[in-house]
């Protein structure tokens, strides 16, 4: 019997993804650890391995296709000794059958004569005969038409639902948009912080703290003549929260219906933005690591957060996450908590500002900081002391480079 290759589970809140391409042929032999495919998951985009030996039999879910469900079929390999006979006696799920959602009666369509293909301005267009003929009616040219069905095969309702750009810019040229489809990693972004603003008693402190100290130190150190690795604040305040939370230990939780985990090291999540959202690699242990080391880390881990490369243990877990949105010069902010994590720090730009020093009026660089806080985990008292030791550490750069 036919080994049957299924759409992974790739993270714990994966239910789908985007079948991006195929690295195996049919025919070609298969060997374990061979690459078979890459998949589009909320996070990043994946390789999948083979775990089995044989030859690629069938491809059962084409590259390109969108939104395939966990556990779905997608191929089948034959087993050593197998011939293509045994494929033709292999019944799939029905639930792959059709990985788009379209009406009863163009699913009879598709499946008494599959897809439609012609040229149009020397590239192929795939539409489904009853779409076809729907745009024919109506003189609608297929060119400029999205699909929305398996490998971007044009369906009825996208000739239903299709509005000339031209007439839509001359008729409502106030009113114009640009529908931009969601994909798995914003879908998963707008379940879960909805869940969280909807089920997790936030509330936030704030403070103040002046960094003068800090970036005079940054600029010792990056002009050191071994200096190889330029330092970012970013990279001491991650330093400073390590430390913070060690220091804190209450505040390192994450919540769960029966119970608050107490976490004896500090794995820190740092927000990264990339296009269509943003993903939060994870820092193991920061708080036994030294700034230029974090630095070197934290910069491999958004690199390859925005190429897409992170692995799934590079980005699950850890039991507190930093914000920073300074760098693109706003001042205060609040974080929505990312569930089961207790807290979230904000950071803001670093600005010069009016400040009293010893009873007199002075200029400091001054930066504000949000923590968001879960309620049900961690209360007032343990916030604000731990928002206090990361400020005395933001304030004392050298504390920073104690060891532990």
């Amino acid at each position: 019997m036919p080994i049957q290759i299924l759409m992974p589970a790739l993270s714990p809140t994966m239910t789908e993804g985007n079948l991006i391409k195929w690295h195996k042929a049919e025919g070609d032999i298969i060997k374990a650890g061979h690459v078979l495919a890459e998949i589009e998951t909320d996070k990043a985009t994946m390789e999948i391995e083979a775990v089995e030996e044989g030859v690629l039999g069938r491809i059962l879910i084409a590259a390109g296709t969108e939104n395939v469900k966990v556990n779905a079929l997608i191929g089948l390999i034959l087993e050593d000794g197998e011939d293509k006979s045994a494929l033709d006696s292999f019944k799939a799920p029905e639930a792959i059958t059709i990985v788009t959602t379209v009406s009863q009666t163009e699913q009879t369509v598709i499946a008494a004569a599959p897809t439609d293909v012609s040229k149009v301005n020397n590239e192929r267009v795939y539409a489904t005969p009853l779409a076809r003929r729907i745009a024919t009616q109506k003189g609608i040219d297929l060119h400029d038409v999205d699909g929305s069905g398996p490998r971007g095969r044009i369906v009825k309702s996208d000739i239903e639902n299709f509005t000339s750009p031209i007439l839509s810019a001359e008729k409502h040229t106030a009113a114009a948009y640009v529908d931009i489809p969601m994909n798995n990693m914003r879908k998963t972004i707008a379940k879960r912080l909805t869940e969280s603003k909807q089920t997790i008693p936030h509330f936030y402190l704030t403070i103040e703290c002046d960094i003068d100290k800090l970036l005079s130190l940054r600029a010792e150190m990056n002009a050191l003549p071994k200096a190889t690795q330029k330092l970012s604040v970013n990279d001491f305040i991650i330093r400073a929260c390590a430390l913070a939370l060690h220091e804190v230990p209450a505040a390192n939780a994450t919540f769960h219906d029966t119970f608050v985990r107490h976490y004896s090291t500090v794995d820190i999540a740092v927000a990264v933005a990339i296009d269509g959202g943003l993903v939060t690699p994870v820092i193991r242990s920061a708080e036994q690591k030294q700034t230029s080391t974090l630095s070197i880390e934290m910069k491999n881990l958004a690199e390859r957060a925005r190429a897409g490369k992170l692995k799934p243990e590079e980005y699950q877990g850890g039991a507190f996450t930093l914000s920073n949105l300074g760098m693109f010069g706003i001042k205060h902010f609040g974080a929505i908590i990312n569930p089961p994590q207790a807290c979230i720090l904000a950071v803001g730009a670093g600005e010069p500002r009016a400040v009293v020093k010893d009873g007199q009026l002075a200029i400091a660089t001054m930066m504000t900081c949000t923590l968001s806080v879960d309620h049900r985990s961690v209360d007032g008292a343990v916030g604000s002391q731990l928002l206090a030791a990361f400020k005395e550490l933001i304030e004392n750069p050298l504390m920073l480079f104690k060891a532990m």
